[in-house]
């Protein structure tokens, strides 16, 4: 989704995938703009070359195999530092990271899998120390597509530790969409610049443009 919107402001966008015929044909009719580049997180090396003259990364990454212990680790954390690491050798200078929700409660029930949250969180403190302006992404419960009769609903926008698990704080979901909506407009609101922000969507909530809700948190 980030990849698709981006592609239809018209903002040139190189996208790395292990798989590049995978990623090739579910992006294709996006235009001559986007162009993907065969990389993988956990290979240093394949990093470097293929984010050269880009100037903003969003890094959507996240352990898949819930049976590899190793995976919030390699993927979350390693992977992550791999990619700020390439990205101040090439001078790239935004970096979006998408993370989640809970990342600071050591806690959350998540980390049985892994400590996949911990990793997460340990890589946010990464990028924050890194010296490139950044923007924290912590989506709640992700949702590819809405029920039969759900409504979407409206973005909402919190400082760190805004949503969790009940019942000491609210919970919250969010469509992968919308997260992507928050991505982007991430590099192009300066109200952005070095937060952490949660994201949910709510019915009820008022909408808001992307300058409102990220002038609406304050804390880093």
């Amino acid at each position: 989704a980030v990849v698709e919107l981006l592609a239809a402001r018209g903002v040139a966008v190189r996208a790395l995938a292990r798989d590049t015929s995978k990623a090739g044909s579910s992006l294709a009719g996006l235009g001559a703009t986007t162009t993907v580049v065969r990389a993988d997180v956990s290979n240093f090396a394949s990093l470097p070359p293929a984010m050269d003259g880009c100037t903003a990364l969003i890094c959507c990454t996240g352990a898949k195999d819930a049976s590899d212990p190793l995976g919030p680790f390699t993927v979350d954390f390693q992977g992550t530092l791999n990619l700020i690491a390439a990205a101040k050798q090439r001078g790239v200078r935004q970096f979006v990271l998408v993370s989640s929700i809970g990342a600071d409660d050591l806690l959350n029930p998540l980390n049985l899998f892994w400590g996949v949250l911990f990793w997460k969180k340990r890589a946010e403190e990464e990028l924050q120390r890194s010296g490139l302006s950044y923007t924290i992404v912590r989506p709640g419960g992700l949702k590819t597509k809405l029920r039969e009769g759900e409504v979407a609903g409206s973005i909402v926008v919190g400082g760190p530790g805004t949503w969790g698990v009940p019942p000491l704080k609210k919970s919250g979901s969010i469509l992968r969409s919308q997260v992507a909506e928050v991505c982007v407009a991430a590099l192009l609101e300066p109200a952005a610049e070095n937060k952490v922000v949660e994201v949910i969507a709510e019915k009820d909530a008022p909408v808001k443009t992307m300058a409102e809700l990220f002038s609406g948190v304050n804390w880093f």
